[in-house]
């Protein structure tokens, strides 16, 4: 980032695939929310994680910063998948909070101050998790089904309380994201996890917006297939793996 911009205090990681013609509106939106909100002024970053498109997103990402200069870019040779994309993205960030959002627009950027209220009214070293809800759904019916029975199920194994957890709008601490177990899916499971790690987890209605441009990349029945594998997974992790405590230096 140039010299003359304040050191960032939140990071939106943003993962896109192919999403040519969502990328210079999305980016013109979370400025627009950001440095209308006074605890974030300019002091942002926006991380965008190409995850191996074909088509001009990383052309626009660049293009991008030609107004935004807090935008990044960070480019994967092929396709790794959305958990991927998000912990590149995350371990790229400099800021000690991050919040992520869908490349598709359908995450409403305006929302995000209220979803900073919630974490830093508590606190800047609060170990909180505050996720989005989406009302209102904009998706198709089958994609609805699809996932209020996923959540279902889902909340009775995990207990962790989250309505929606397919809803990428979250903000959380950098540092609290680094220590969990890396695995395919684990977007997904964010909630219970760090609620396992012993974070407060705060859910928030936040507003879906219907798809503009783009196409969907979602594979219902692989997605759904997936999904049940990695809910044991996550389980038998929860089961064999404590929480990690940090301890104090003993001097």
């Amino acid at each position: 980032m140039p010299d003359t911009l304040p050191a960032p205090v939140l990071s939106v990681v943003i993962p896109l695939l192919d999403e040519s013609g969502n990328v210079q509106p999305l980016i013109d939106e979370i400025s627009a929310a950001l440095r209308g909100y006074a605890p974030v002024g300019d002091a942002f970053e926006i991380v965008c994680v190409d995850d191996g498109s074909v088509d001009s997103t990383a052309a626009e990402v660049l293009a991008a910063r030609q107004g935004t200069p807090q935008v990044r870019l960070i480019k994967h040779p092929q396709r790794l998948g959305m958990s991927a994309a998000l912990r590149n993205g995350i371990r790229r960030a400099r800021a000690p909070w991050v919040l992520t959002i869908d490349g598709d627009r359908q995450n409403d950027p305006a929302d995000a101050p209220r979803l900073l209220d919630l974490a830093w009214n508590k606190g800047r070293d609060r170990k909180i998790l505050v996720a989005g809800i989406r009302v209102n759904r904009r998706d198709t019916l089958g994609k609805r089904l699809a996932s209020r029975f996923a959540n279902k199920i889902r909340k009775s194994l995990l207990n962790d309380n989250c309505p929606d957890t397919g809803c990428s709008l979250k903000l959380f601490p950098r540092d609290s994201y680094l220590e969990l177990p890396f695995f395919s899916g684990l977007h997904r499971f964010m909630p219970a996890l760090l609620k396992l790690y012993g974070h407060e987890c705060v859910f928030t209605p936040v507003n879906d917006r219907p798809r503009e441009l783009g196409v969907s990349k979602s594979d219902f029945v692989g997605r759904a297939v997936r999904g049940a594998y990695d809910l044991f997974g996550v389980i038998w992790l929860m089961r064999h793996t404590p929480a990690p405590e940090r301890g104090e230096e003993a001097v």
